[in-house]
C-alpha cells in the first residue's frame, strides 16, 4: 500500500479529503485512479475507502501555491462518483472552497495575519478567482464562532467568500445561448453560467411545487429521467457537448418563496437532490434572479438594492436559507461580485492508503 498525506475537512455542507497538489501524480489518469481508490468508489457505501457513500461526502480538494500574480493558491475540485469509478473536475464546489483558505494556511502555503487573513484562490476548474477571508487571531486559524449555516449542526467561525467576475465559468458567457429563456421539449428553461453552469426551470413546468423534500424528488424516477433528458439537451445547447458523464449543467427547480426569502430552490447534483444548496448554485440562482428575462427573475421576490447598490437575496432550500449578497454593474447590470458566508472545520489529518497497483 502507498500512503498519501491528506486532511479530512468539512467545507460548508460538504466533506472530503484535502491534498497538496505536490503529493499527487501530475498525470491526470494516475491521479484520478488514486482518488477513486482512496474514496472507495464503485461501491454504494464506498466501503473500501474514505468516501461517505453520498455525493456530498465524496468530494476532493487539491490545493497548491499559485504561480499567478493575481492569486495566492490554486484549487482544483474533484467530484468522485460514489457508484462508478469516475472523477469529474468540470465544476467548482463552493462549499469545499470554504475550507481551502484554512487548509492553505495550516499547511504553510501562505502566512496568516492577525486578526484575519485575506487570500485569493484561483479555481482551476472554472478559471475564476475567489477572495476568502479567514479568521486567524494571533496568526492561527480559529474554527470556533457563532455563525450558523443551514444544513450543518452547531456554529463555527465565519469564512467570507467573494466570487469575482464569475460569469461564464465553463462556457465563457453568462447566457450561453444568448437568450435569457429557451424552450426544450416544451419546457421553458434558462441556461445560465454564473459560478456554475446550470439549467434553471420553474418546478411547476414539471408538475412540482419546488417545496418537495429531496427524498420525494429522488423517489420519482419518471421525473428524474425527464429532468436528465432536459439536462443533456441543455448541455448540448450550452456548448458543453455530451454531458452524460459530467455533473454540469446542474438542474435547478425553482418556485416562488414559501417564506420571507427571495426564491425557493431544489438543486440537483445532477442525479439526486441536494439536501441544501451548493454555494456555486446559490450564487448562480441569486444572479439569475437579478437578470431580467430569466425564469428565476420571473419567480423571485426581488429586494431593492441598498444605498451602495447591493442586494441581499435569500435562497430557500430543504435545510433552510442561504443568503447571497449581489453587486451589479450600474450600467450593464452584470453581476460583478457575489458574497457568501460559510463555515469550515478540520476533522482529522494523517495518511490515506491506496493499493500499490493503483499508485
Amino acid at each position: 500500500m502507498q500512503k498519501i498525506p491528506c486532511v479530512l475537512m468539512r467545507g460548508g455542507t460538504s466533506r472530503g479529503p484535502f491534498f497538496l497538489s505536490s503529493d499527487l501524480p501530475d498525470d491526470v489518469a494516475a491521479r484520478d485512479a488514486m482518488l477513486i481508490s482512496a474514496m472507495g468508489s464503485g461501491h454504494p457505501l464506498q466501503i473500501d475507502g474514505i468516501g461517505g457513500g453520498n455525493p456530498l461526502t465524496s468530494k476532493v480538494a487539491i490545493v497548491g501555491r499559485s504561480a499567478r500574480d493575481d492569486a495566492d493558491v490554486d484549487y482544483l475540485f474533484a467530484q468522485v462518483n460514489v457508484d462508478r469509478a469516475l472523477v469529474d473536475t468540470a465544476p467548482n464546489c463552493g462549499n469545499m472552497l470554504a475550507a481551502v483558505g484554512p487548509f492553505a494556511i495550516e499547511q504553510g502555503l501562505i502566512t496568516a495575519t492577525d486578526p484575519e487573513t485575506r487570500l485569493t484562490i484561483f479555481n482551476l476548474n472554472t478559471g475564476k478567482r475567489i477572495e476568502a477571508i479567514v479568521r486567524t487571531p494571533g496568526g492561527a486559524v480559529d474554527y470556533e464562532g457563532d455563525t450558523a449555516i443551514a444544513g450543518v449542526p452547531g456554529t463555527a467561525a465565519p469564512v467570507r467568500m467573494a466570487f469575482l467576475d464569475a460569469a461564464g465559468s465553463k462556457t465563457g458567457r453568462l447566457l450561453p445561448t444568448g437568450s435569457a429563456a429557451d424552450v426544450i421539449d416544451g419546457v421553458e428553461v434558462t441556461l445560465f453560467d454564473m459560478a456554475v453552469a446550470a439549467m434553471l426551470l420553474d418546478a411547476g413546468s414539471l408538475g412540482k411545487t419546488g417545496r418537495e423534500t429531496p427524498a420525494e424528488l429522488d423517489a420519482d424516477r419518471a421525473f428524474l429521467q425527464r429532468l436528465e433528458r432536459l439536462r443533456q439537451e441543455a448541455g448540448r445547447r450550452m456548448g458543453l457537448g455530451d454531458v452524460s458523464q459530467m455533473v454540469i449543467p446542474k438542474p435547478i427547480l425553482l418556485g416562488p418563496p414559501a417564506g420571507e426569502g427571495t426564491i425557493t430552490a431544489r438543486y440537483f447534483m445532477p442525479h439526486s437532490c441536494h439536501t441544501a444548496v451548493a454555494i456555486t448554485g446559490a450564487v448562480c440562482i441569486a444572479s439569475a434572479c437579478c437578470t431580467p428575462g430569466t425564469v428565476a427573475h420571473r419567480l423571485a421576490r426581488l429586494p431593492q438594492p441598498d444605498a451602495d447598490g447591493r442586494r441581499r437575496l435569500v435562497i430557500e432550500h430543504p435545510s433552510g436559507q442561504t443568503p447571497v449578497e449581489i453587486e451589479q454593474d450600474p450600467v450593464t447590470g452584470i453581476v460583478t461580485r457575489a458574497m457568501v458566508i460559510r463555515t469550515a472545520r478540520r476533522l482529522f489529518d494523517g495518511f490515506v492508503h491506496v493499493r500499490d497497483q493503483v499508485a
